[in-house]
């Protein structure tokens, strides 16, 4: 049975002007994320355990769980969220979509902080940080 204390998934989505070639390296390698997100030794392997160096936060463990070439990442960030990054070609360019799922009204981050509070910052945070991904592969 589904929680009923689950909160929606922040999704961005962006169309890029840069090909999929162009913008894959830059959300599915340490260097590209490091670029417009968080540094990180990211490698783009399932089953690869790196670390997210959050800033003020410390290291957060993160695990990949999904890769397809071209198309999609995801990972684990943390105990609670997953992060998914989707690339699809689309007139010359990038559909980008970004989506931070794992939500939960009942649950604290590591940090102890409420995920209602973190989720609102979290999405006025990544419209941002999705508009640095579009600067760093223009």
């Amino acid at each position: 049975m589904e929680s009923s204390t689950a909160l929606p998934d922040i999704k961005e989505e962006l169309s890029l002007t840069a090909s999929v070639e162009k913008v894959w390296p830059k959300v599915s390698t340490a260097e590209g994320l490091g670029s417009w997100f968080m540094p990180s030794n990211l490698e783009p392997v399932e089953g690869y355990e790196f670390t997210l160096e959050a800033g003020p936060f410390g290291q957060s463990p993160c695990v990949v769980v999904e890769v397809h070439p071209l198309r999609k990442l995801a990972f684990r960030w943390g105990k609670d969220w997953t992060l998914t990054f989707e690339l699809a070609e689309k007139d010359g360019g990038t559909h980008f979509t970004l989506i931070h799922s794992g939500w939960d009204a009942d649950k604290l981050t590591e940090f102890g902080q409420a995920h209602a509070i973190i989720r609102e910052r979290m999405a006025q945070g990544w419209a941002g940080l999705v508009q640095k991904l579009a600067q760093v592969v223009s």
